[in-house]
């Protein structure tokens, strides 16, 4: 009998390798992922859309809200995670999700940097901000633009209100954890001829911090060493113990 429990559980061994490099393969396209050390940052990267209440197609590639969520509290619980980088090259997607996120990010009490690499637009913008410091790639872009709404739209004035009451949260939060004035971002985000058809500004690395919207103009390293400033302000320069 004991033999033939112990054969069972080779053979789901067995099972679960291959299975377990056929899901590395169809998520990330290789076999194996390289591994980095034990380490006090925490990486925390936001890809493709935004993805809020409503599930988008499967083509469609997408940052899961609920997934970061827990994430999220599990960093500020985790002693071990002294500082989080959250890497962003997002089109943006669900505001109130978005929102979330970022309010979250800012609410951390450990220090964090972000850096937009590619993009970081629409509701992209309020959590590349949400961070102690910020950075952005010189070819990265945010286009700023108003609040949109996608589906059945009640043409009523209340309709109106709400989406002007969602895109002054957006308004606050930004102008409150960055340098531009509500007044400069209003206009980024009503520019008439910057978008084709369209009203809003796309902004380029400089320009972004030209405007106050993001603090520094750099890459990954830059932001690791900031982080790692930032990180021994808040505990000092001893090394990080596992």
């Amino acid at each position: 009998m004991a033999d033939k429990n112990t054969k069972e559980t080779e053979n789901e061994k067995e099972k679960s390798v291959p299975s377990s490099l056929v899901e590395k393969i169809q998520q990330l396209g290789q076999t194996n992922v390289p591994q980095a050390p034990d380490s006090n940052i925490h990486v925390l990267s936001i890809i493709g859309q935004v993805e809020g209440h409503v599930q988008l197609p499967p083509q469609n590639k997408t940052t899961k809200y609920e997934h970061l969520i827990p994430q999220i509290v599990a960093i500020e619980q985790n002693p071990k995670i002294e500082g989080l980088i959250v890497v962003l090259n997002t089109v943006g997607g669900d505001v109130e999700a978005g929102l979330a996120l970022a309010e979250m990010i800012a609410s951390l009490s450990k220090p964090t940097v972000s850096i937009v690499l590619g993009g970081g637009h629409s509701i992209g913008v309020p959590i590349a901000v949400a961070t102690d410091y910020s950075f952005i790639a010189p070819s990265a872009t945010m286009t700023i633009h108003p609040v949109r709404l996608t589906g059945l739209v009640i043409g009523v004035p209340q309709t109106f209100e709400y989406i002007d009451k969602m895109q002054e949260r957006v308004i606050q939060f930004v102008t409150s954890h960055s340098n531009v004035s509500a007044e400069k971002f209003k206009e980024l985000m009503f520019e008439k001829g910057n978008l084709t058809r369209d009203i809003g500004t796309n902004v380029v690395g400089e320009d972004a911090v030209k405007y106050g919207l993001i603090d520094e103009v750099g890459g990954i390293s830059n932001a690791m060493v900031k982080l790692n400033e930032l990180i021994d302000q808040v505990y000092g320069t001893e090394e990080f113990v596992q």
